[in-house]
């Protein structure tokens, strides 16, 4: 399978690009942002998601592995196919998928055209886990004492999604550091 391109921009197209490489051209479907950014005759170079069908290879390509790694995983939720997917990353930067499939923004999915209600509720559902498995609880933009309560509940075993839960569940709580903590440990205990 093809992974990497790197190569001259041929050709361009509204929802390809035509990179030559060692004299062969390969049509790489790409996002929006990613076709604005390539100039004709100018080297390039793409990471690769090759879709096998019966009838046809298409390649989709990609500015980052961590951009592919966030399309493969659309990939595996039933009813979202390889267009669809890019339609996604032509739409929106790839933060913004992330924290929209973490907040469960219905909406932000369902304003992608080809992608209703049912499956941005299907994605949101499937890939929530996943992306919180993939990274570490980011609390880089939160106050130090929302630091402190999600390492208490990592000591106690509970996992950055859960944490990430319980730090929204307190939202509306006043207290202290230790009985948010304590607050936070009642609401896990209820799940």
């Amino acid at each position: 399978m093809i992974s990497y391109l790197e190569g001259k921009i041929k050709n361009k197209g509204l929802n390809y690009l035509i990179i030559l490489t060692g004299g062969v051209g390969y049509k790489v479907y790409a996002s929006t942002s990613i076709i604005n950014s390539a100039k004709l005759e100018n080297n390039f170079h793409l990471y690769i998601y090759t879709n096998v069908k019966d009838d046809a290879i298409d390649l989709y390509g990609f500015n980052s592995q961590d951009e592919l790694a966030l399309y493969e995983l659309f990939l595996t939720v039933s009813g979202v196919g390889p267009k669809t997917a890019l339609s996604i990353f032509s739409s929106y930067k790839i933060d913004q998928i992330k924290k929209a499939v973490m907040e469960a923004d219905v909406e932000f999915f369902s304003s992608i055209p080809r992608l209703g209600k049912k499956n941005a509720q299907k994605i949101i559902i499937e890939l929530r886990s996943k992306l919180g498995s993939l990274e570490e609880l980011d609390l880089t933009k939160d106050s130090g004492e929302n630091k402190e309560i999600a390492e208490a509940l990592k000591s106690f075993g509970f996992s950055a999604s859960e944490s990430r839960d319980a730090l929204k569940s307190l939202s509306d709580f006043t207290g202290d550091t230790s009985s948010k903590i304590k607050q936070a440990l009642k609401y896990l205990g209820k799940k």
